[in-house]
């Protein structure tokens, strides 16, 4: 396995408090905490997710690891902040996560949901439609409808960061 020195460096600048992170020592109290990992590895294999991996293949400059490997190995993490508040270390591994799904996606390799999901954005400015239920308890609820949000503003706030290119 080839050692990346220049992702290793990428990784450690781009960590809050980039001196932290080295000081990582494996506890495992990240995944033993992880909601994720807890409902996607099954106690007699090692599959699934699993951010103690992640952080240490990314500490070592194993890039290929990381980005060969199934795509819930980036893409599990949902920033639900339990490992980073659980660190013994004080080490903000979902900003490691997050710039791992950064590289992920300026490598075209983002899984084909997180695409749609975008695409969903981008097309009418909501992550998830209007369901008609939702409209009608509300109504009965004497509550007003939600107003349609403005899909030219989002476009063409979402053009200007360049997030439209990184459509498929």
């Amino acid at each position: 396995m080839a050692i990346d020195f220049e992702f290793r460096k990428q990784v450690m600048d781009h960590h809050i408090g980039s001196e932290v992170i080295k000081y990582c020592y494996q506890c495992s109290r990240c995944a033993d905490n992880c909601p994720v990992t807890a409902v996607t590895t099954d106690f007699y294999t090692t599959t699934g997710y699993n951010p103690r991996s992640n952080i240490l293949n990314a500490l070592l400059g194993y890039k290929d690891a990381i980005f060969a490997a199934d795509e819930l190995a980036i893409w599990g993490c949902t920033v639900c902040d339990t490992c980073d508040e659980v660190c013994p270390q004080n080490i903000e591994l979902t900003e490691v996560f997050t710039f791992l799904k950064n590289q992920s996606i300026a490598q075209g390799k983002g899984p084909d949901f997180i695409y749609a999901q975008a695409k969903a954005v981008f097309d009418s400015a909501k992550a998830i439609p209007s369901q008609p239920a939702i409209e009608r308890r509300r109504q009965q609820m004497g509550l007003p409808a939600v107003a349609a949000p403005d899909v030219n503003e989002v476009q063409t706030l979402l053009k200007n960061i360049g997030a439209d290119k990184k459509l498929k």
